[in-house]
């Protein structure tokens, strides 16, 4: 089962349109001659139930898919010494993670896995960080682009948390105190 969310904020074609723009800077970028394959990014295969990133990985790639599907999962601690890895979002064709391999090597805060066989595109952080830096007007396009698809992401965020604190609240009988 898809773990999307609506976002009651924007159209479906207001969000395809913000990561097609997105994906057609990254082609762009990858096609120049001066952001070279091999060095600055590599096309990588990927197969089902291949963990793509672990949860505390130093990230140092930027991730673009090209087909396939992967699942986003956080670790959850249900009951002291049990957790669970519970699935967060899954992404898909033109969906991006690592994001913040961009400004800074640290740790991943979640796990990415195949759902599906598939390709990726993965980006070196530092070196496409200093081709944006050398490149202002696609480094421009490209950053206004990514904070666009991290406020649909965050906006989304917001709703699944509110939806489970309504859940919450009325699971444990809460709500008829507020």
């Amino acid at each position: 089962m898809p773990l999307k969310t609506k976002m009651p904020f924007l159209n479906q074609d207001q969000t395809l349109n913000t990561v097609n723009t997105f994906n057609s800077l990254i082609n762009d970028i990858i096609k120049d001659p001066d952001f070279r394959e091999g060095t600055a990014w590599i096309r990588r295969q990927f197969i089902s139930n291949e963990i793509i990133i672990h949860k505390g990985d130093i990230g140092k790639s930027f991730f673009l898919i090209e087909e396939g599907s992967l699942r986003e999962s956080i670790q959850v601690e249900v009951e002291e010494r049990r957790n669970i890895q519970a699935g967060v979002s899954d992404l898909v064709k033109g969906d991006f993670f690592g994001e913040i391999s961009l400004f800074d090597s640290s740790q991943r805060i979640n796990s990415i896995t195949a759902i599906t066989d598939g390709t990726l595109i993965e980006v070196d952080g530092k070196m496409l960080s200093a081709y944006l830096d050398d490149h202002p007007t696609q480094g421009y396009l490209f950053f206004k682009q990514l904070v666009k698809s991290v406020i649909i992401r965050m906006t989304s965020g917001i709703h699944r948390i509110e939806s489970l604190m309504a859940w919450g609240l009325k699971a444990h009988g809460i709500s008829k105190y507020l």
